[in-house]
């Protein structure tokens, strides 16, 4: 139950945790689990990991704020690190995946207005989820979140997701006002939603042609999650603004916006900033999160516990009639049902000491840490059998 002290935003399950290490969490009596959620896709390199619990400790006994008036050491590794691995110029430091999309929105901004455009339009994604602030609702879809909001901030198109020519007829009909499309490369709110085969590398092709910026929401298939760094490197393309969160600072709150070109030229001093925003402590666990995923191999570790994760569960839950479809990418999968399963989450946890997630209802999310072995594998994909065919 909620505590009456806190806003009603959440509908917590009667669970709480006080440890977690690796791929495990204990809650209050001492009970193991399994995380298959890892945060939301957050402790990528697991709970507690001993490089981060050293970077924490030490850079707290040393500096945790100065702001942004003064240069900061661990804000420019960072930034040296993420534009190199990611093909990118320059990156500006937020706290949150919202605040990174709503960086990513106002460099649409400021290339309409270079461009003479009174009013811009950004072309967004049917059943995206960007985040929750008034811009990035705007930018997002789904009821649930919208209600009670609108009328919220215009000055967006939708298009289904995948469809090449809902493009063309947005560029017809809204001509030289379209000036960027964001999308993300993988709709992991929407029930992890993966567009056709070459669909990305033709929106960049089509962003290039007409003068449009390409921005991808990479705040929940970044920094390792999908098997690649970045999930646009599976195809080969570099967009002109990407934006990042979740897995990049393992549970310390920090967001980036990425950007190249003349994208990342179009702020000025005074035009954006942040108070809390790149400061040394969420810098450096960044940087140690990118050091350990490399240390460790760990896009590799997503991409072969990944594609055993998918072959097993498919094998397993074939003959199941309530299994719609099972996709992925990495450590990235949903299993789709016909029907919803009422409390599948809190099941999940209290009979089989496995954590998931279920998103727009009946979509299992799975989004384990890129620690896991096979024999973790295994565990999620008994768990979940168990649970599907006596439900």
């Amino acid at each position: 139950m909620t505590a009456a002290c806190l806003m009603s935003t959440y509908q917590p399950l009667a669970l709480s945790f006080n440890k977690g290490l690796g791929t495990r969490l204990w809650d209050q009596d001492g009970r193991e689990y399994l995380d298959a959620v890892a945060g939301v896709a957050v402790t990528n390199v697991g709970h507690s990991h001993p490089k981060i619990v050293a970077a924490i400790s030490e850079q707290a006994g040393l500096l945790l704020h100065t702001s942004n008036l003064y240069s900061i050491d661990w804000q420019r590794q960072l930034a040296q690190k993420l534009t190199r691995l990611a093909g990118m110029d320059r990156a500006f430091f937020n706290n949150s995946g919202a605040e990174a999309n709503e960086t990513a929105l106002k460099i649409a901004r400021l290339h309409g207005w270079k461009k003479g455009i009174e009013q811009p339009l950004v072309v967004v994604m049917e059943n995206a989820f960007h985040g929750r602030t008034l811009g990035t609702l705007s930018a997002s879809d789904g009821p649930a979140v919208r209600l009670g909001f609108n009328k919220l901030p215009g000055d967006f198109v939708k298009v289904p997701f995948g469809d090449l020519n809902a493009l063309e007829h947005v560029r017809k009909a809204h001509g030289s006002r379209i000036v960027a499309v964001l999308m993300e490369p993988i709709q992991g709110e929407s029930g992890v939603q993966l567009a056709p085969s070459g669909y990305l590398k033709a929106v960049r092709d089509l962003c290039k042609r007409w003068g449009w910026l390409l921005m991808l929401d990479e705040i929940q298939t970044g920094i390792g999650r999908t098997g690649q760094w970045f999930a646009f490197q599976h195809e080969g393309i570099v967009p002109d603004v990407m934006t990042l969160a979740k897995g990049l600072g393992n549970g310390i709150p920090i967001g980036a916006c990425l950007a190249r070109g003349k994208a990342a030229d179009l702020f000025t001093p005074g035009s954006h900033g942040s108070t809390f925003g790149g400061n040394p402590l969420a810098c450096r666990v960044a940087c140690t999160v990118l050091e350990i995923i490399e240390e460790q191999h760990l896009r590799e570790n997503a991409r072969e516990q990944g594609e055993r994760l998918l072959t097993r569960l498919r094998m397993e839950l074939a003959d199941d009639p309530n299994v719609l479809a099972i996709r992925g990418q990495g450590l990235m999968i949903g299993i789709e049902l016909k029907q919803p399963i009422r409390d599948l989450t809190m099941i999940a946890a209290r009979e089989h000491g496995l954590l998931i997630n279920v998103t727009r209802g009946q979509t299992i999310r799975l989004l384990p840490p890129l620690t896991i072995d096979e024999r973790e594998v295994e565990m999620i994909v008994r768990g979940i059998t168990r649970i599907l065919k006596t439900a």
